[in-house]
């Protein structure tokens, strides 16, 4: 954003290209030595799988397929953040959503023709990782900033972003480290947990993934102007607006996973390799990172208010808090209430709590957030539309059970009726308190 406010387009084409061939080439390496490493790398992330060779080796093979996703998403991240600068938002919101889209189809179409059914969801992530990156180019080539990696002399605008990417990326990655300290936890759980808590993560990443991200998408770069422009007023407007966009969208989301977690799990995953205790165990855990969505998506709304100001430090001292609540709670909740695989995703939606209330705390101090004029009625709409939603999805969810002798379109018509009725009346409830699209605007 700085430099497209400060510098010609060939300034910045020159660092776009200095950037792509320092990322590129550097996981290029880490890819092919991960790749090779595989099986001694594996031993801390999944020990305890150790003892089962079977399990140990199809993990390796989960691994190297899936690891160059890492190479991947990071040329797909720079390239959403070009778009993002030069107010292309669309495009950069909608690609996480392939991911979850590769996933779940690779799931249902993939799977019954593998001799193990497990990697089809490894191929999901590889196969999501290229559509995201190629979805993205034609945009690219639109506004005559395609990168072409180069290699050689450092620009110097490589180092300042280095200097502040390090710090940046722990600070949004929290809740992902803390799901890779969940799976190593689940590894020493009876067998199957690292299975319902990577479905269950899935779910919850799907209105992440579209909404929380998209949200972040927009505010950092329009944040970060308002700071190069010393437009405090505007900054904590806008931080401001985010944050009711992510209770508008987070709050009935939440609601909806909870409350129809087996019968989504059923419609999506049911069959003679996930069964009916799966679906069970794995509604327990989305429902536990279900309780956490609000915080996470306000934690990509949050961070950004100290990124646009340059400052990198704060949310990693702030994630450093939250990942130790991380593993204590992890303890407490899976070892000493003996909550199991329930008890780490509970942990974790806790600690992403910790995470954005200690952001939000340090907005307001320093003076860049501030709550608006209309929460209240903001509040009471929420309120209303939310009991509204909850009646509807109880009253026509039904017994979960009888979802599971149902024909797969049955299933499959009736979920959507669920969700698309239930976002109507959410949409109707809303307007008829009062709350108009104006309303919404910024």
């Amino acid at each position: 954003s700085e430099y497209r406010s400060t510098k010609p387009l060939h300034d910045v084409q020159a660092l776009i290209n200095s950037v792509a061939g320092s990322l590129g080439g550097f996981l290029s390496l880490v890819t092919v030595f991960m790749m090779v490493a595989a099986p001694l790398i594996a031993v801390p992330i999944a020990y305890g799988f150790t003892d089962e060779p079977g399990k140990f080796a199809l993990f390796v093979e989960m691994f190297r397929i899936t690891f160059p996703y890492l190479l991947l998403i990071s040329m797909t991240a720079l390239s959403g953040a070009i778009l993002n600068s030069y107010d292309r938002f669309m495009v950069p919101a909608l690609t996480p959503a392939l991911l979850n889209v590769s996933l779940i189809s690779c799931a249902l179409l993939l799977s019954p023709y593998l001799s193990t059914p497990e990697l089809a969801l490894a191929w999901g992530v590889l196969i999501a990782g290229i559509a995201q990156l190629l979805f993205q180019l034609p945009f690219l080539i639109k506004i005559k900033l395609l990168p072409v990696p180069k290699l050689g002399k450092t620009h110097e605008g490589v180092q300042r972003i280095k200097t502040l990417m390090v710090p940046a990326l722990f600070g949004v990655s929290v809740s992902q480290i803390n799901l890779l300290l969940d799976t190593v936890i689940a590894s020493f759980l009876i067998s199957g947990s690292v299975s319902w808590l990577y479905f269950s993560d899935r779910l919850v990443e799907l209105p992440l993934g579209i909404y929380g991200i998209a949200i972040a998408t927009v505010v950092l770069p329009s944040l970060s102007r308002k700071h190069i422009n010393n437009s405090l007023d505007e900054f904590a407007k806008t931080l401001d607006w985010a944050f009711r966009l992510v209770c508008l969208i987070a709050i009935p989301a939440t609601l909806a996973l909870i409350i129809i977690s087996k019968p989504l799990l059923i419609t999506l995953f049911y069959n003679t390799n996930f069964t009916e205790l799966d679906v069970v165990k794995a509604a327990g855990s989305l429902q536990a990172y279900a309780l956490g969505l609000t915080a996470f998506m306000a934690v990509k709304i949050f961070a950004p208010g100290y990124f646009a100001r340059q400052d990198t430090k704060t949310p990693v001292k702030i994630g450093i808090i939250a990942m130790c609540t991380n593993m204590l709670l992890n303890f407490i909740l899976v070892f000493a209430f003996s909550l199991g695989h329930i008890g780490l995703a509970l942990a974790t939606s806790l600690a992403a709590f910790v995470n954005a209330g200690l952001l939000l705390r340090g907005l307001t101090k320093e003076g860049v957030f501030r709550f608006q004029p209309g929460w209240m009625l903001f509040s009471l709409r929420m309120v209303v539309a939310n009991a509204l939603l909850t009646v509807f999805l109880l009253y026509f969810a039904g017994d979960w059970q009888s979802w599971l002798a149902m024909a797969v379109m049955t299933k499959i018509i009736k979920l959507a009726a669920l969700c698309l009725g239930g976002m109507a009346l959410y949409s109707i409830a809303l307007y008829g308190s009062g709350m108009r699209l104006k309303d919404l605007s910024h």
